[in-house]
């Protein structure tokens, strides 16, 4: 039984890392923070659906992420949980299409409304900035999830290690 929770912890540990990396390495090209985003790491999202120890990592990772977030506090601290949220659905996903919903719905919505926040406040803008910020947030994380989390849901489980560790 030991050995199964040190896998498990191992595997949560290795995929924030993985997402805090991918984060900072999306950064390069300005898709980590802003109105555009686009982060690779979000692909990850999607591992839950095979193996749930994974939440706890995916929120790791992204509070790491959003230590250097330019939104401050209220980004890294509820951007991240939203990734721990999104994680979460995921991880009650049955089928594989279905993964990459809860990151795409829950970030175009409550990301969207952080960044709209932290530009406009409450003002008579914020509808207008949260539909704005809320469609390209939505879209980069349509791009990432159903993207190359896709593809991630439709390979591991040829990889005989994945398969042979939870992979369905």
């Amino acid at each position: 039984m030991q050995k199964l929770q040190t896998q498990h912890l191992t595997r949560a540990a290795a995929v924030g890392a993985a997402y805090a990396v991918l984060s900072l390495f999306s950064s390069v090209f300005s898709l980590t923070f802003g109105v555009v985003q686009c982060r690779f790491s979000e692909a990850l999202c999607v591992l839950p659906f095979f193996f749930p120890e994974t939440v706890w990592g995916l929120f790791a990772g992204c509070l790491i992420t959003n230590i250097l977030s330019p939104y401050g506090l209220l980004d890294l601290i509820w951007v991240s949980l939203v990734t721990f949220m999104v994680a979460l659905l995921t991880s009650r996903c049955r089928k594989k299409w279905l993964a990459p919903l809860p990151p795409v719905v829950l970030n175009t919505l409550l990301v969207g409304a952080v960044i709209a926040y932290e530009e406009t406040g409450l003002t008579a803008a914020f509808p207008a900035t949260w539909a704005i910020n809320g469609l390209t947030v939505g879209a980069g994380e349509a791009i990432a999830c159903y993207g190359l989390g896709m593809l991630l849901l439709w390979q591991l489980p040829k990889i005989p290690y994945f398969r042979d560790h939870g992979c369905r």
